[in-house]
């Protein structure tokens, strides 16, 4: 192990174990010290995130400083009620006594963020963990090189290295810091880096919250409101040139509008023009990810294409049509701006087929029949998702963000960030002033009957 990380480990567990962090003062301070980071260093921020893929300033503050901040003010709202104990109902064997819920911080938590929302995903946990009272290491994604430089000078110059501190590297410096018991790992990312994440955790007890992908469906049915929808999924498509772990990833559309819809989503890309001049598109983030959605493009399934700039890392919108579900690019998340679309003619069997895949991360449902809504819901296992839109659940706090099986573990955002940081602790308070005998009684048939009594079986 690096000796480096040892020293910043062992500092983080004194911190911990001080007490200071599960000061509801402390952990204000520290929040807003985090927002007036965001605040006075918001050009720096944009300009390296426009560095890594030429993301506009626009983008960036609306898809992730914008909601950082967000997140900071409804933490700084709520820390006092969800610190607080709360006093739950005592069962009749316990009687007389109080019993309690007592929130307490894990300890030290190890964060590892994603590159395609660098600032996002890698501080909205951190923003969870400090509310819930935990000293934080962050390792953000190397992959997204200049913003991972800014966060590691902006936090390790304004916070303690005792308390929240950034570090650098690759995926051998991972698996370093997995070497260590951590009392809580937060990862985002693959689904097969996840898988090793989880396999180190366990060595260690350490409890884990994965953020994974997922191929995340939306189905189109022909009651629905075409233009609406045709607007919605290319928004969410295509934001982040696909680049979304929460994308709409294929389109399943009823044959009755099929040609309808394909027609549709072609003038509405057209209409927009997405180009990096315009700042409503930004390039694939490195020549590796390029060429493997190169790859997943096949050229006689292509509906629609606008024009590529490879040597410039843009990859243009693309719809193909004709797509099945044993073709290559159903085989793997996409994770790009390219849209496959499946007609069918039943859809209960391509729900029930939907329901036997890997559970993605987010499901779209774009119908105006309520009876068609539930059955996707009720018959089909996802994170989350959303009725007539894609993409924008995930702005709601008061909603848990997360998948379910392959596309993840564990949720956060608002309250569900600071209950996956967080232990609670139930405690049975016991009176002293009376001390009913029917523990200590020995083992009859008359005791056994009041007991199931008391039981009430």
């Amino acid at each position: 192990m690096n000796t480096d990380y040892t020293e910043i480990y062992n500092a983080q567990k004194q911190t911990f174990l001080s007490g200071v962090t599960k000061e509801i003062d402390f952990r204000k301070k520290q929040l807003l010290k985090l927002k007036n980071i965001l605040l006075t260093h918001e050009d720096q921020l944009c300009k390296a995130v426009y560095q890594d893929f030429n993301k506009s300033k626009y983008d960036v503050i609306t898809t992730e400083i914008g909601l950082l901040q967000h997140d900071i003010r409804d933490a700084l709202s709520h820390i006092q009620s969800w610190s607080k104990k709360k006093r739950v109902k005592t069962n009749l064997l316990n009687l007389p006594a109080r019993s309690y819920i007592y929130p307490e911080p894990y300890g030290q938590s190890l964060i590892i963020g994603a590159w395609n929302y660098p600032l996002l995903l890698s501080l909205a946990p951190c923003i969870a963990a400090i509310a819930a009272g935990n000293t934080v290491v962050l390792k953000p994604s190397e992959i997204a090189q200049h913003t991972s430089n800014v966060l590691a000078k902006l936090i390790n110059q304004h916070f303690d290295k005792a308390f929240f501190h950034v570090i650098e590297g690759d995926a051998e410096i991972v698996t370093s810091l997995l070497e260590f018991k951590w009392d809580k790992i937060f990862f985002t990312g693959s689904t097969q880096v996840g898988k090793i994440v989880y396999q180190a955790a366990a060595k260690h007890l350490t409890p884990v919250t994965l953020e994974l992908g997922g191929k995340s469906p939306a189905f189109v049915t022909k009651d629905c409101n075409i233009d609406i929808a045709v607007n919605r999924i290319v928004w969410g498509k295509f934001l982040n040139a696909g680049q979304t772990c929460i994308a709409p990833d294929y389109i399943l559309v009823d044959q009755a509008i099929h040609d309808s819809f394909l027609e549709k989503l072609k003038n509405r890309i057209t209409a927009i023009n997405y180009t990096v001049r315009d700042g409503n598109y930004t390039q694939i983030i490195n020549e590796r990810h390029l060429e493997r959605l190169s790859k997943l493009i096949p050229e006689e399934k292509i509906f629609y294409q606008e024009t590529s700039d490879i040597a410039q890392r843009i990859l243009a919108p693309t719809i193909l049509h004709n797509i099945a579900f044993s073709d290559a690019i159903m085989q793997e998340e996409i994770f790009g701006p390219i849209l496959p679309v499946i007609s069918y003619n039943n859809l209960l069997e391509v729900i029930e087929k939907v329901s036997l895949l890997p559970k993605p991360l987010s499901c779209y449902i774009f119908s105006n029949s309520k009876t068609i809504q539930n059955e996707i819901i009720s018959r089909i296992s996802f994170g989350g998702g959303m009725v007539n839109d894609t993409v924008m659940h995930i702005t709601n706090t008061y909603l848990p963000f997360g998948g379910v099986g392959d596309s993840g573990v564990g949720s956060y955002h608002g309250k569900s960030g600071f209950d996956a940081f967080t232990h609670y602790k139930g405690v049975v308070h016991k009176a002293t002033w009376i001390d009913p005998k029917l523990k200590y009684k020995f083992n009859t048939e008359k005791n056994l009957k009041l007991f199931k009594k008391l039981l009430r079986f």
